[in-house]
C-alpha cells in the first residue's frame, strides 16, 4: 500500500514506498522529477588523491620548449631556413666572391664561413617573434597566460626551442664548410666556443623580436620590422670583407656594429687567435639586450593586447 504527501512550500515531492516486507524507502526528487544523487555517491566519484604540485619554472619552460619543437613535426617546412638557406649562402658567397676577394674560393672560405654562420643564425632569430605573434593571433596565448605557471615560461620555452634550431643551422653550415675545405686552426674546441658565444648572443637578440611579437598585430609585420633592422646590421659589417678596405666614415659605423664584434670574435675563436676585446663586446651586447628587452617583453606580456 502506498501513500503520497505533498508539501506546497517545498520544491520537491517525498514519496514513501512500503515494500511487501514492511521496509520503507525515502527518495527525494527535484523539480525535474529525477532523484537527487546521494552525498555518499558524490564523495565516491570525487578523486581522493592529493592535487599535483605546481610546475617549477624549469619544468614549465621545458614543457613549452617541447611544444615548440613538436610543431616542426607537423610543419617540416620550418626546418627549411636552418638547412637549405645556410647551404645556399655558403655555396653562393664562396664561389661568387672567393676568387675576386681572396684569390681563390678556398682561401676566402676560411674567413667567410664564421661570418656566414653569424649572419645566418642572427637572421633566424626573427622567427621567435613571428611564432609568438602567430600564437597570439590564434588565441592560444591567452589560454597560456591563464595557467598557474611561472609567467615567463611560455616565452623562455619558445626561445629555448629556437636555440635548438640555431644549433642545427650551425651544424649544417660547419659541416658544409668542412666539406668545401674549411679548416679551423683553433680545432674543435675553438669551433665549439665560437658556436656557444653565437648562441648566447642569438638568445639575447631573440628578446628584441619577442617584444615586437607582443606589440605588433601580424606575423608579417614582425618579419618586416625584423628585416629592416637585421639587413643593415648584417651587411654593414665585416662578414664579407675586412673593415680596413672600407671608406673612413663607413669604418666608424662598421667598427661599432655588434655583428662585427660577433664575427671578429667567432673568427678568432675558430682560428686560434682569440680577440678578447671582441668577445667582451659580444658579452656586453648580450647582457644589454636582455637587460633592456627582457623587462620590456614581460611588461608587454602582462598587458592586455
Amino acid at each position: 500500500m502506498s501513500s503520497t504527501s505533498t508539501d506546497p512550500t517545498t520544491t520537491g515531492t517525498t514519496t514513501a514506498d512500503t515494500t511487501m516486507n514492511g521496509t520503507a524507502t525515502d527518495t527525494t526528487a527535484g523539480t525535474s522529477g529525477e532523484p537527487a544523487v546521494a552525498e555518499a555517491s558524490l564523495r565516491a566519484a570525487l578523486s581522493t588523491r592529493a592535487r599535483p604540485a605546481r610546475a617549477t619554472a624549469r619544468a614549465a619552460s621545458v614543457a613549452f620548449s617541447w611544444r615548440a619543437m613538436r610543431k616542426i613535426r607537423h610543419v617540416p617546412m620550418q626546418l627549411f631556413d636552418v638547412t637549405a638557406f645556410p647551404i645556399m649562402f655558403v655555396l653562393l658567397y664562396t664561389y661568387l666572391f672567393g676568387g675576386a676577394l681572396a684569390g681563390s674560393p678556398s682561401a676566402y672560405l676560411q674567413g667567410l664561413l664564421p661570418g656566414i654562420l653569424v649572419m645566418t643564425v642572427c637572421w633566424i632569430t626573427m622567427y621567435t617573434g613571428m611564432g609568438l605573434n602567430t600564437d597570439i593571433s590564434k588565441g592560444v596565448f591567452d589560454r597560456f597566460r591563464s595557467l598557474p605557471i611561472w609567467r615567463p615560461a611560455v616565452l623562455v620555452g619558445m626561445m629555448l626551442a629556437d636555440t635548438a634550431r640555431y644549433l642545427m643551422a650551425s651544424a649544417v653550415i660547419i659541416t658544409v664548410g668542412v666539406v668545401l675545405g674549411f679548416r679551423p686552426d683553433g680545432g674543435p674546441l675553438g669551433v665549439v666556443a665560437a658556436v656557444a658565444l653565437l648562441l648566447a648572443f642569438s638568445f639575447s637578440l631573440s628578446w628584441v623580436w619577442t617584444a615586437l611579437g607582443l606589440r605588433l598585430q601580424t606575423p608579417e609585420s614582425v618579419m618586416q620590422m625584423s628585416m629592416t633592422v637585421l639587413f643593415p646590421l648584417t651587411f654593414a659589417s665585416n662578414v664579407f670583407v675586412a673593415t680596413e678596405t672600407m671608406p673612413g666614415w663607413v669604418q666608424a659605423v662598421v667598427a661599432n656594429n655588434p655583428i662585427t664584434h660577433l664575427t671578429t670574435a667567432a673568427r678568432g675563436l675558430m682560428h686560434g687567435s682569440v680577440d678578447a676585446g671582441a668577445v667582451g663586446w659580444v658579452v656586453a651586447w648580450s647582457l644589454a639586450l636582455v637587460a633592456v628587452f627582457g623587462p620590456l617583453t614581460m611588461r608587454l606580456y602582462r598587458a592586455e593586447r
